[in-house]
Order: structure tokens, then C-alpha cells, then sequence
């Protein structure tokens, strides 16, 4: 069966700040990582976790997954566009602010228990 996903879209951070959360979920069983996302002290824990739990429900409703043997076997932070301001700098000059934004893609499947 093929991979599970769901997208969050936009969000307002950067892939930077993104990718250490992702790190540590990545590979996990779904409540496994679930419970790991809960404890993290950053705001896009939360966001992230609502994207996993986003796919396992995804699996579980539209392809008749056991949520109990979802692995996340793909989570990742893609480039989204960017918001470009600008600050007044000395002397009448202008400098740049570039406000990034990313996607969040997660993908579960289904993995055989191993009793």
C-alpha cells in the first residue's frame, strides 16, 4: 500500500528552526513521536504534531491502516515562500528582511508487527 500524507501548508517559521523537531521524530511510530512532540518546549511541536496525527487519522479513515503499526517514514520541511520587507538603515539606505515561511510533509505507512 502506498504511503500515507497531509501537507501543512505556509507556516511561519523557517526550515531552520523546523528541522531539530523534525529530526527527532523522524523514522518513529506515530504515538510514539506524538508523545515526544507534547513534551517539546517550541511552539511548532505542536503545529507539527497536529500534522502527524493529521496523517495517521488520514491512514486510518481513508486507507483502513491499524493506527497502532503507523511509522512515520517520511517527515519533512520544504520551502515556502518568502514575505520581503524592508528596515530603514543610516544615511537614508534601506536593508532587507526576509520573512521564510516552510511546508510541512508528512508521510506514514504501515509496518508489520514483529512478535
Amino acid at each position: 500500500m502506498p504511503p500515507v500524507r497531509a501537507v501543512a501548508k505556509s507556516l511561519g517559521t523557517s526550515q531552520k528552526r523546523l528541522k531539530p523537531i523534525l529530526d527527532l521524530v523522524r523514522g518513529q511510530r506515530v504515538q510514539s513521536a506524538l508523545d515526544t512532540l507534547s513534551v517539546l518546549p517550541s511552539p511548532w511541536a505542536k503545529t507539527v504534531a497536529k500534522v502527524v496525527a493529521s496523517a495517521a487519522a488520514n491512514a486510518e479513515n481513508n486507507m483502513m491502516m491499524n493506527r497502532d503499526n503507523l511509522r512515520i517514514t517520511r517527515i519533512s520541511a520544504d520551502n515556502a515562500k518568502s514575505l520581503k520587507r524592508f528596515r530603514p538603515r543610516a544615511r537614508g539606505r534601506i536593508g532587507p528582511i526576509i520573512k521564510r515561511s516552510s511546508h510541512v510533509i508528512v508521510e506514514v505507512d504501515e509496518v508489520e508487527n514483529r512478535s
